[in-house]
């Protein structure tokens, strides 16, 4: 899952570097069609395309579905948000991904690890110090919307990782979210700029290599001791908001963040206590 998160923060800086010159569905198209050859490579040489089969088309297309709404979400919010902020509102995601594998996987998590999410969620309003105002702007609502979509999805992935292979669920992610986001692109396709296929390239690499790493993470572990694993993303954000816009955290972000890392690392350290 660390793998993941920085490998996606990554497919981030790149899709915030595109979002200004594509629409949002483009961005998501993108993401899948630069991700598709690499795919593809990767399911020849580790066994074959025979293990892409699979009986469970609806939890499929629901996955499918949901990253295009997640990717789309997001990229849009980039357009005006810096990645250090939009990861802030993203975490309530893994307090989504608890709440939901109560009900839908069965899984136990007690009071003290809802506590400690609890208590990093305030180490997030901390980063923001939200007003009316900037909680209403779109940006901000698509994040969460894309929040909600990522909780899903990685719900359907522990489901899905009890009889489909990690190839087959890669593979059909990927490839479901290409055709649905492409169709819904189609209409307002912007041509590519020759100047942007160097980013591209990052996205290729970065999109297989994270979408891999966290089919792998929520296949073989406890969703919600994995999903606090998200907020390492901060740490990313933070870096490369520095890096390539030249923007700084303040203090209080610092101070929100130390909360979010500090109630991640109860969380790991708890294991899989259920209390």
């Amino acid at each position: 899952m660390l793998g993941a998160v920085a490998a996606f923060s990554l497919m981030d800086v790149c899709l915030k570097l595109l979002s200004p010159h594509y629409p949002a569905m483009q961005v998501a198209a993108l993401r899948g069609l630069t991700s598709v050859p690499l795919v593809l490579l990767w399911i020849a040489f580790s066994g074959g395309f025979r293990q892409i089969l699979t009986r469970r088309w609806r939890l499929h297309l629901l996955r499918g579905l949901l990253a295009v709404l997640m990717l789309s979400s997001f990229s849009f919010a980039l357009r005006d948000l810096p990645l250090a902020e939009a990861y802030s509102l993203f975490f309530v995601a893994p307090l989504m991904v608890t709440a939901l594998a109560v009900p839908l996987l069965g899984e136990r998590v007690g009071w003290r690890r809802w506590i400690a999410i609890g208590v990093g969620l305030g180490g997030v309003l901390i980063v923001l110090r939200p007003d009316a105002a900037r909680m209403a702007s779109l940006g901000s609502i698509a994040v969460l919307v894309a929040a909600a979509a990522y909780s899903l999805s990685a719900i359907t992935v522990r489901a899905l990782g009890k009889t489909d292979s990690t190839q087959s669920m890669v593979f059909w992610m990927i490839s479901l979210l290409t055709v649905f986001a492409v169709a819904a692109a189609w209409n307002d396709w912007v041509a590519v700029r020759f100047e942007h296929w160097s980013i591209l390239m990052v996205l290729s690499i970065s999109g297989a290599l994270g979408q891999y790493a966290v089919t792998e993470a929520f296949k073989h572990g406890d969703v919600s001791i994995i999903a606090p694993f998200d907020y390492t993303a901060l740490i990313w954000g933070v870096l490369f908001d520095w890096l390539i816009w030249h923007t700084l955290p303040d203090r209080m972000m610092v101070m929100g963040a130390t909360i979010i890392i500090a109630s991640g690392v109860y969380l790991i350290r708890r294991g899989n206590t259920p209390h």
